[in-house]
């Protein structure tokens, strides 16, 4: 059987027999929590009432403790104690009030936006007193949970930030509340060794999620869309890319977060009318380490849906509330994306818990015009997908289905609630599961004041791994794209994603290792940086020549080898080299 204690330490699961003493259940608590510089007690009631005798007559069954029930571990001051008073009483009077608080999990560092939302204050202020210097009731500040304000305000979820201060604002503080990830099945030992029920999960019935991580999506500019779209409009497939960008706070919900969107990375993938196959990119870790210097981090996905309905630019509707929003096979690959990127908490037992990683779907709205939407999947979904117990099924993309068990894997019944044809609550199997049960939708737009942090308001350089529908990044697109702009606006040329992937990448000079002060400039937008590192940089120069030699191959020959630049004579790219050195 399993034993939960609750502590200011976190809670722990402590696996006994039901005929095992309740000594044994103390030194197992003893050893779980490391408990050896203080007095502790164990209680049946969170009011630290009905204290779990330290008996070794008497066994955990015959004191009323069962499968699955929570314990609660009171903490007081005191010296170590010995292997014979582990939990004896404390004699000291003021024991209580030497209770230590709960120890906030620092496995994961928190992002900077929950270090800072956490310094908020999170209390909605309506205005101080009239002008006659009356203060009314209304004028009194509310809580970002406030339900009435929620539904004025039309705010459909709470944030996630208000939700743990909701669970931590009573008389003892959350002192003993934890967020923790459930377990919806367990692998089989194949050897054939005789397992107890005790040790594998309990029944799971999932509720609908309150809160979401992520209150709102937010691209910077058009063009970044715009660019991503043309992959679409020029061969009528589909296409994937990973968001790159920011958390920051987000006005419009008490304590939200906004994702917002710098650029778009489009991953080697194979792309059909009706399909996407993610495929092994060489290049991943160079994409995010470029983020990384420009200050991004990669905060979410995107993918096309669409279907033309006719030569004017319409598309096809087809997800809305009659059919679906993401189907199964998308609700499972967001939740990996999920798992892939924790949320780092500070409430949580391992020090994470959901996710900010979010889902945005480029589909058709009722009047047939492109949109965007955004959902994330809720922390049961990471759950159920992080277990590998929710497959879609044949034929509905709207339903999912939990596994049945089997010999290598033990799932346990999962549940939902919906109302009958009556209005009543009825708890149903999930074999088949309604997928808008774990779904939040996210309100996504354009800023109002477009900035251009690394993209380019041109779409003249093309995106990366276009190679398939014949537009390849190339020497001859980045000296057009340079063209474009003049020395005085060169930083405007350069922060753009695709340009310094294309300088960190290519294969005639890749300048990766050279491009420190390019990546400072383009994060602080800052031209005379620029310049300097144009000016300094011995590659770009170099680079910058092959341009100029391909420029004048392309006028001469435009069926030259030059339009392949990396297929160029090693002589003359050595030659060129030798003659910037000797400037």
């Amino acid at each position: 059987m399993i034993i939960r204690v609750q502590s200011p330490q976190g809670t722990k699961r402590i696996d006994l027999d039901d005929k095992d003493s309740l000594k044994i259940l103390h030194e197992k608590v003893f050893h779980s929590f490391d408990l050896t510089d203080c007095f502790w007690h164990i209680y049946k009631a969170r009011n630290n009432k009905q204290q779990v005798p330290n008996s070794a007559t008497q066994t955990v069954t015959s004191c009323g403790l069962k499968h699955g029930d929570m314990i609660y571990m009171q903490i007081m001051g005191g010296s170590t104690p010995s292997s014979s008073t582990i939990a004896q009483p404390s004699t000291s009077q003021n024991s209580i009030s030497s209770v230590k608080t709960p120890q906030i999990v620092k496995s994961v560092p928190e992002d900077e936006i929950d270090r800072v939302l956490w310094k908020e204050d999170g209390r909605i202020r309506r205005g101080g007193p009239s002008s006659s210097g009356i203060f009314k009731m209304d004028n009194l500040s509310i809580e970002p949970w406030d339900e009435s304000y929620l539904k004025e305000k039309e705010i459909k979820f709470i944030s996630f930030h208000a939700y743990m201060r909701k669970q931590t604002a009573g008389a003892d503080k959350g002192k003993y509340f934890r967020l923790e990830n459930f377990k919806a099945a367990s692998a089989l030992d194949s050897s054939g060794s005789k397992r107890t029920v005790y040790n594998l999960p309990s029944a799971v019935t999932l509720n609908r999620q309150k809160y979401r991580f992520v209150d709102n999506i937010m691209f910077e500019n058009r063009e970044i869309v715009d660019r991503f779209l043309n992959f679409w409009r020029s061969s009528g497939y589909q296409r994937m890319g990973y968001l790159y960008g920011k958390y920051s706070m987000h006005p419009e919900v008490p304590l939200g977060i906004k994702a917002e969107v710098t650029a778009i990375y489009e991953p080697l993938q194979v792309s059909k009318s009706d399909s996407i196959k993610l495929l092994t990119d060489p290049n991943a870790d160079l994409a995010n380490k470029i983020a990384e210097k420009l200050g991004l981090q990669k905060i979410g996905w995107i993918f096309t849906d669409l279907v033309p309905l006719d030569n004017e630019g319409k598309v096809k509707n087809f997800r809305n509330p009659n059919t679906h929003f993401l189907s199964a096979e998308e609700c499972i690959t967001a939740a990996h994306f999920q798992n892939m990127h924790p949320n780092p908490c500070r409430l949580a037992s391992d020090g994470t818990f959901g996710s900010k990683f979010v889902t945005v779907v480029v589909t058709g709205d009722k009047e047939n015009s492109i949109t965007f939407e955004g959902y994330q999947v809720s922390t049961q979904c990471m759950s159920l997908v992080a277990d590998d117990c929710l497959i879609p099924t044949l034929d509905a993309p709207e339903l999912g289905y939990i596994k049945e068990s089997s010999p290598e894997l033990f799932v346990a019944d999962v549940y939902y609630k919906e109302k009958d044809e009556y209005g009543n609550q009825v708890q149903k199997l999930a074999r088949p599961l309604p997928l808008e049960y774990l779904l939040t939708d996210i309100s996504t737009a354009f800023s109002k004041e477009s900035k251009h942090s690394a993209s380019s308001k041109t779409d003249e350089f093309q995106a990366c791994n276009r190679e398939s529908i014949g537009h390849p990044q190339s020497l001859q697109k980045l000296s057009a794209h340079l063209k474009k702009f003049s020395p005085a606006n060169l930083i405007d040329a350069l922060s753009d994603f695709h340009v310094l992937f294309f300088l960190a990448s290519n294969d005639t000079i890749p300048l990766l290792s050279e491009m420190d002060l390019l990546f400072e400039a383009v994060k602080k937008h800052d031209n005379e940086t620029a310049l300097t590192w144009s000016s300094t940089c011995e590659s770009w120069s170099t680079l910058q020549e092959i341009m100029k030699h391909t420029d004048s191959g392309m006028q001469t020959s435009p069926a030259s080898h030059l339009d392949n630049p990396a297929n160029m004579d090693a002589e003359m790219r050595e030659a060129i080299e030798r003659s910037l050195q000797v400037q």
